[in-house]
């Protein structure tokens, strides 16, 4: 034990010299307790958000193999992207009955393993414009979409509407071109995103 206290006593000080050397001073301060709490907190939710995706990925397991959602993690949060037609028909904006028993699958999780966790939901649309359905542009049918989504968790099951947020984006935050047959459904989509508390506005 004390050889490696003298070990270490001679590295800071050889650091130290050869700092002052290079003009550089360095200061080797012992961790606060705020840095070391909210570290650990940080580090608590990153693990939360793995476990949710764990669960989900067995919990969608034959919607994924389907290619009906996507489970990622990315930098803004854990994102559950649905193909817009699993859950909507053309040109609508209320939810398909069999679209619920999906939408319940990740509603168990966000009321479990990530209860503490803000909950984003965005519509989105392909670049086709709005024709018949009703909608004076995509942009609202993305917004009544996301919304549709958030009043299901939130009165079917029982979400703190506290945690919940909806954005419509439109047109407007393509992932595929709209070129194409396939880019244009994979832009037509919903997004449930689980944030980390770092991300949470006001905070």
């Amino acid at each position: 034990m004390r050889n490696s206290f003298v070990r270490f006593i001679l590295f800071v000080t050889i650091v130290t010299v050869s700092s002052s050397l290079s003009g550089c001073t360095l200061i080797f301060q012992k961790g606060r307790r705020t840095d070391v709490e909210k570290l650990s907190k940080l580090k608590s939710e990153l693990t939360d958000l793995e476990r949710a995706k764990a669960e989900l990925e067995s919990r969608l397991n034959n919607e994924i193999d389907d290619k009906q959602v996507t489970v990622q993690m990315l930098e803004r949060g854990l994102v559950i992207t649905f193909v817009a037609e699993v859950l909507f028909d053309s040109g609508k904006a209320d939810l398909k009955k069999p679209s619920l028993a999906k939408l319940q699958k990740v509603a168990n999780v966000l009321n479990t393993t990530v209860k503490d966790l803000s909950v984003g939901v965005e519509g989105h649309t392909d670049n086709v414009p709005i024709q018949r359905s009703g909608w004076k542009s995509n942009w609202e049918l993305s917004a009544a979409r996301a919304l549709s989504v958030l009043d299901y968790l939130e009165k079917t099951e029982g979400i703190d509407p506290r945690r919940l947020s909806a954005t419509g984006y439109g047109e407007y935050r393509p992932v595929a071109s709209n070129d194409t047959k396939e880019g244009r459904q994979e832009n037509r989509r919903v997004e449930i995103v689980i944030l980390p508390k770092t991300t949470k506005k006001g905070r």
